[in-house]
């Protein structure tokens, strides 16, 4: 008989029940938000993205500790080896979703350009709100899959929460006393060309105004050589 979809990801769930394959591809969310963390981080190079990253390590890794201290049974219809106490797709999601949120609303303040118009409060509140809702469906969705119970999903919702605002006020600390200043001016990071400007600006205005300064002297040297070689005809 063929296995339902997904089954090589370790995510069991009934392939006639279209909300429980919807679901199933919501326990991947973990995975795809690693992916997306490696990119921004290789891409932007900035130290937001990398704090933000190591948090959410830390917290998988605060969470390893909790399943093994706890030891917590999942619910008897999943035969799945580990425990689920906490949950940590809940946990994840928990901790993604209220550190961006937080970012979003306090620590970021991008400034207007002349060539840009940054985020509004209303629109960055709606994106925190967004993410937010996301990490409830994706919470629900380990019920739904009986991968949880409940209480399991909670609790590591809380645990995921207390530890995003536990690394946002570290983060913010470490920003007012000029350790990340410090780290910055550090010649192990000027190598990778570690930058700070996401606070300020948007990750799509990074660059943009050099660009623009560069794409104008390529016309500017472009209309020369068009120039020379009508001169020549």
């Amino acid at each position: 008989m063929d296995e339902p979809p997904l089954t090589s990801f370790s995510v069991t769930h009934d392939a006639s029940d279209p909300i429980a394959y919807l679901c199933a591809w919501l326990a991947l969310v973990p995975q795809i938000l690693s992916v997306v963390y490696t990119t921004l981080i290789w891409s932007s190079r900035e130290v937001e993205v990398i704090l933000m990253f190591a948090g959410q390590m830390g917290c998988e890794a605060l969470n390893f500790l909790l399943k093994r201290i706890i030891k917590g049974e999942r619910p008897p219809r999943i035969k799945s080896k580990g425990y689920g106490m906490p949950s940590s797709h809940a946990q994840f999601l928990a901790f993604f979703s209220v550190y961006l949120s937080l970012f979003l609303l306090i620590r970021h303040s991008p400034h207007p350009s002349d060539t840009h118009s940054p985020t509004t409060l209303i629109q960055r509140i709606g994106l925190a709100l967004w993410s937010v809702v996301f990490a409830a469906v994706v919470c629900a969705s380990r019920v739904y899959l009986s991968y949880h119970t409940i209480h399991q999903v909670l609790v590591g919702a809380c645990v995921g929460t207390i530890a995003a605002v536990a690394w946002f006020v570290v983060t913010e600390l470490a920003r007012r006393s000029g350790w990340i200043q410090w780290l910055l001016d550090r010649r192990e990071f000027t190598i990778f060309r570690i930058r700070d400007l996401v606070v300020e600006e948007d990750l799509a205005e990074s660059g943009w105004e050099r660009w623009k300064i560069v794409s104008k002297r390529r016309k500017a040297e472009k209309r020369r050589i068009d120039a020379v070689k009508e001169k020549q005809r």
